[in-house]
């Protein structure tokens, strides 16, 4: 496993970080199916066996429930208040009253916090990501004096901002956000093009996700897929769906047999972008991690392969 340096944060993180979503399971939905808490957990130890040292879930994830399987991962590796492991989780989805609703209060910033950090069963946050607050939110700014408060009492050593556009990346920049988590991935280059360029001058870290599109770049699916009810892909657009299953077998020419899976290639193309600190991915099992986190150790995308990937999506 190689390292790379999370921004101006000084955290030296995994060059894939290991993403929670999937493991939050499918009890309360808005996840990836069913999971087993023995192979989540497997699947945690395996990641870390093998040189991963990032973990990324938020407080949402299964209602808790991932951040809570990372808390058992770590206290059995005893690796809880290990500098060994970054941490990071994220806030702003209020679950705690029932339906889940955005809420970035400084109260509630500090409740789910706390609620995080004994879940996680730590002492302090590696990393502490605001998730998808609005343009205007970011722009008010009053979101991220609590971060600061936290920093300041030791809770949160590190604050970030998860967003869905360009423009949101850059707000968080410009509000002094130390890292920004975003979707980039053959599909979605566009961040490359201004917000990379961004946070390197600013010297905040990108954690970029989503490089599988949800696992429908990994080839592993047909135009006849389809999910339980609680799987995020269940209520997808078909026409989504359709074009990233039909982009995947296009792209099907990057995989080389035995030596690279088209899922390895999605995350190389990821990382071979410099302004890139960490690809997280999310990893259910320890199969999957085995796979995943062995992008890190394989070639860059060829140039050629870069000229017949751009030929192909400049043609769609």
């Amino acid at each position: 496993m190689n390292y790379r340096t999370l921004g101006s944060t000084g955290l030296r993180v995994s060059e894939i970080g290991f993403g929670g979503w999937a493991i939050g399971g499918n009890a309360n939905g808005n996840s990836y199916g069913w999971t087993s808490d023995d192979q989540s957990i497997d699947a945690v130890k395996r990641a870390f066996a093998l040189g991963c040292n990032f973990f990324v879930t938020a407080d949402v994830y299964g209602f808790g429930h991932s951040e809570e399987l990372f808390g058992v991962a770590c206290s059995e590796l005893g690796l809880s208040m290990s500098d060994e492991i970054v941490v990071a989780t994220t806030v702003g989805s209020n679950f705690y009253s029932g339906s889940v609703r955005p809420d970035f209060s400084a109260a509630y910033i500090r409740f789910a916090a706390d609620q995080s950090l004994r879940r996680l069963a730590r002492d302090w946050l590696d990393l502490y990501q605001l998730h998808n607050p609005t343009l205007d939110e970011m722009r008010d700014g009053s979101i991220f004096a609590v971060m600061a408060e936290l920093k300041a009492a030791g809770k949160v050593r590190h604050w970030g901002v998860t967003v869905s556009s360009v423009a949101e990346g850059l707000a968080a920049i410009a509000a002094g956000a130390e890292t920004v988590q975003i979707a980039y991935s053959v599909l979605a280059q566009e961040p490359a093009r201004q917000l990379f360029p961004a946070a390197q001058l600013a010297g905040a870290g990108i954690i970029a996700c989503e490089a599988l599109g949800n696992g429908l770049l990994t080839g592993k699916y047909d135009l006849d897929s389809h999910w339980v009810d609680g799987d995020i892909r269940a209520a997808m657009p078909r026409a989504e769906v359709a074009q990233r299953v039909q982009a995947a077998e296009e792209l099907c020419f990057l995989e080389r047999d035995g030596e690279r899976t088209t899922a390895q290639a999605m995350l190389r193309f990821a990382l071979d972008q410099v302004a890139v600190s960490s690809v997280v991915v999310g990893i259910k099992t320890a199969a999957q991690a085995e796979e995943d986190l062995a992008a890190a150790d394989l070639a860059p995308i060829s140039v050629r392969e870069r000229r017949l990937l751009d030929g192909l999506l400049f043609s769609t």
